[in-house]
């Protein structure tokens, strides 16, 4: 049994997008912290931002006290990324920026203000349902699949080799264990990474493939063996001039499966995108939310194995409904374990804004490279040991 998760670098079009959105909010939340800002007075954001052929174009709704020059993020945001010149497929300083940023609906302001809100509470942004997921495959508990081919990715991108452009994607391969269910080795590896041929010896192009195995294989590790298969630009050519906008276009939100889970069998995908909106939008707090439930049921030792449901309804801020699914490996009954949620766990809009600090523009930042793979406070498993002391008295 094979099980395959993909992931992308931060130079992939669909991620400049989500840099760029993620960054303008960033500095929003930076502007309004020096004014004092908290869940009374908080900013509402939803970008949407589109690259393609040189082209950015920024739009949604944002209000705000801040004042943020749009274009000047878009600029530092691309150029930060390494795409400096139209030979690596796009160049910040020459691209050409459109900004339709508008203020938000008062009828939604109405509903997610903890001002004007008629319980005087923060409510979730809009409807939505969103899962978060978890597994004891590895010590991050994570899919080993997922962990893996982020890890690969991050590599690829701090390499320091100038060959390898920014815009790449890798998938993989994780042969398991028919009986146990357990992960066995590193089956097959794919890596695509556009390519500057002005940093590479006409002579021997071949030698290109030879260090993007090794970078590969260093980082995959002891989970490659002899019989691993590896994979590079399988169509035979990607030149950097024809990668990024040059050749392909981005869109914030397009790439979800990639930044949950993987495409891991089990850990569904809801809601909509994540790093593009403020966190009283629930498709970005609720993910988080969503994901902190499931991984400290794990941690708790109750499951090997951990889906979480949670669903809005818009204007209000308790979940409209919480599910759990242990898919067979729960200690106790997935009954019980939603009980324990409704009961541990704060998971309307404000709460997780306290709790996971998610009014900070540096946790924006981060975003767009990883959801989970960082010092997130919805990574933390603070509360598994009440989790096993709720199951206890509910047994």
């Amino acid at each position: 049994m094979r099980i395959t998760s993909e992931s992308i670098k931060v130079g992939h079009p669909d991620i400049v997008v989500d840099v760029i959105a993620a960054n303008i909010i960033a500095e929003i939340l930076d502007e309004e912290q020096k004014m004092g800002v908290g869940l009374q007075n908080m900013p509402h954001c939803g970008l949407e931002v589109f690259l393609g052929r040189g082209l950015c174009l920024v739009g949604g709704e944002v209000t705000t006290r801040a004042k943020v020059d749009v274009e000047r993020s878009v600029r530092k945001s691309v150029l930060d990324l390494g795409y400096g010149d139209t030979a690596v497929g796009l160049d910040g300083k020459t691209m050409k920026i459109l900004n339709e940023i508008i203020p938000q609906s008062p009828d939604i302001n109405q509903g997610t203000s903890a001002v004007l809100n008629v319980n005087q509470e923060v409510g979730a942004g809009d409807q939505g349902i969103m899962y978060g997921f978890a597994c004891d495959e590895t010590p991050e508990l994570l899919p080993l699949t997922y962990v893996l081919v982020n890890r690969m990715m991050r590599v690829f991108e701090t390499c320091g080799d100038p060959a390898f452009a920014p815009d790449g994607k890798g998938q993989v391969s994780v042969e398991y264990d028919e009986e146990t269910g357990r992960p066995v080795r590193v089956a097959k590896c794919l890596m695509s990474n556009a390519i500057d041929y002005r940093h590479v010896d006409k002579a021997n192009k071949n030698g290109v493939r030879e260090k993007a195995q090794k970078i590969a294989f260093d980082c995959l590790g002891k989970w490659t063996d002899s019989h691993t298969e590896f994979l590079f630009n399988p169509t035979g050519e990607w030149q950097a001039v024809n990668s990024c906008s040059a050749a392909d276009s981005g869109v914030t939100g397009r790439k979800l499966v990639v930044q949950f889970y993987g495409g891991y069998p089990g850990a569904q995908v809801g809601g909509g995108a994540v790093v593009n909106k403020s966190p009283e939008k629930v498709d970005c707090s609720a993910a988080f939310g969503a994901r902190y439930v499931a991984k400290n049921i794990v941690a708790s030792g109750l499951a090997k194995k951990c889906s979480v449901q949670l669903s809005y309804a818009i204007g209000v801020a308790k979940p409209f409904s919480v599910y759990v699914d242990t898919f067979g490996t729960g200690a106790v009954s997935n009954r019980v374990l939603a009980r324990i949620i409704n009961k541990i766990f704060d998971l309307t809009p404000g709460g997780m804004i306290r709790r996971f600090n998610l009014l900070s523009g540096d946790v924006y930042r981060k975003l767009p490279k990883t959801f989970f793979l960082d010092d997130y406070l919805w990574e933390k498993t603070d509360l598994a040991a009440e989790i096993r002391k709720e199951a206890e008295v509910c047994a």
